[in-house]
């Protein structure tokens, strides 16, 4: 298969699992070992097309951004409190990543500790599911400090591979007693500014990698991710209105022997 089609392949991969509890890390490292892809060149791609999905949420959330410019409007997720709100969530893992960043790539990312990661997430969505608070903040203009602190703590805990930023941060909302739907909503807010900056880090360090010919398969693996996760994202919040998450954790626990012997 050439560059393109692996290119459409893994686009999809990473805009369906982006934003959903299962790990977008677990299932590009399957994918890639399936499609025979590996090496600096794919490290720089699968780091590349995240940026497609973070569009998606920036385009599908227009409105939250736009609203977070506007100084004028007291309270709620806007203006300077929004802004507060959301670096108060992101820095956490800014600060965490930036002093372990090169520990975790050069110890965390085996498939081992990969499907671990996997497996643990799993049943943490299980426990969160079956002894969370009841709901006390129906939307995300309710959120606090303290809310979105804590979230922020819980989105450190996806600097390890395999345990996903999505599921984390869902799982710290629902500890905090946001219902499903905000929980996720405001996991799709705090991804842009944490996945920007950590994308835009790697890339940084990896782009002399790549050539010419590495353009056009690089765009469309972007468009794919975009449009992926932009329908990934309104399927996720529809569901969470009629289900709970355990399919997603029982998902997650099956693919963890998958990516432990799979990939070995």
């Amino acid at each position: 298969m050439g560059f393109i089609g692996i290119a459409i392949l893994l686009g999809i991969v990473e805009g369906l699992t982006e934003f959903l509890p299962v790990s977008s890390t677990g299932h590009l490292i399957i994918a890639g070992h399936l499609l025979g892809f590996r090496g600096e060149r794919s490290e720089t791609f699968e780091i590349f097309i995240q940026l497609g999905a973070i569009l998606a949420v920036v385009v599908l959330e227009r409105r939250r951004f736009l609203d977070l410019l506007r100084f004028g409007r007291p309270g709620g997720f806007s203006g300077a409190r929004g802004c507060a709100l959301l670096m108060t969530t992101t820095l956490p893992a800014l600060v965490a990543g930036a002093l372990v960043h090169d520990w975790i790539k050069d110890n965390l990312f085996g498939p081992a500790t990969v499907a671990w990661a996997l497996a643990l997430g799993g049943v943490a969505l299980l426990l969160v599911e079956q002894f969370r608070p009841a709901t006390g903040i129906p939307d995300v203009d309710s959120l606090g400090y303290r809310q979105a602190l804590v979230i922020g703590l819980f989105q450190c805990l996806a600097l390890w591979p395999g345990v996903s930023r999505s599921g984390a941060t869902i799982v710290g909302g629902l500890l905090c007693r946001l219902d499903r739907r905000t929980a996720a909503h405001y996991s799709f807010l705090a991804a842009v500014p944490v996945m920007a900056a950590a994308t835009l880090y790697d890339l940084m360090k990896s782009w002399s990698h790549l050539g010419s010919q590495d353009i056009a398969p690089f765009a469309v693996g972007f468009v794919v991710a975009f449009l992926s996760a932009w329908a990934a994202m309104g399927w996720f919040v529809a569901l969470l209105g009629r289900h709970t998450l355990r399919p997603f954790a029982w998902y997650r626990i099956a693919i963890a022997p998958a990516v432990y012997f799979l990939v070995k």
